[in-house]
């Protein structure tokens, strides 16, 4: 069996009260976090910031401990099973603008929403440990400014 790793990020953003994640439509029509593959000597979270980046344009500023993985089959590639590293990112309330020629689209949804998009049953339980996270917050709130802080690559 052949492996594929990618890295990205929950992105999310508070408007009026309510949580909002970054879901971005692939070309393809896929729905999925922003994500791609390591380039380089890239660090997991070196790689997540700049897909999230390249895809949506957003800086994102990433929360301390979170580290989810998903895993599936590609479809495309038989034989070959990919693993993606997620982390979970604040992206304040600057405006996401899809990467031509990658993005079809990005969506800004609720949480309910946004696994109704999703097609791995995998991204739907990286969504739903992200929401556990941040409920688990003392204020709900992200972490403050500068809190970026590495988890380890694997």
């Amino acid at each position: 069996m052949k492996w594929e790793k990618s890295c990205g990020a929950v992105v999310f953003t508070k408007a009026r009260g309510e949580t909002l994640f970054v879901i971005v439509q692939e070309q393809a029509g896929a729905y999925s976090f922003p994500k791609g593959h390591m380039e380089g000597d890239e660090t997991e979270m070196e790689t997540a910031r700049r897909e999230v980046f390249e895809e949506t344009g957003l800086t994102p500023r990433f929360l301390p401990g979170f580290r989810e993985t998903d895993e599936y089959d590609l479809r495309e590639k038989p034989g070959t099973r990919k693993r993606v590293v997620y982390f979970l990112a604040d992206c304040g309330t600057a405006a996401p603008v899809p990467q031509p020629g990658e993005i079809r689209r990005i969506l800004l949804l609720p949480a309910g929403e946004a696994a109704a998009c999703f097609e791995h049953p995998g991204t739907r339980a990286v969504l739903a440990a992200a929401c556990r996270y941040l409920s688990a917050r003392p204020d709900g709130t992200p972490s403050a400014p500068g809190a970026d802080v590495p988890a380890p690559d694997a």
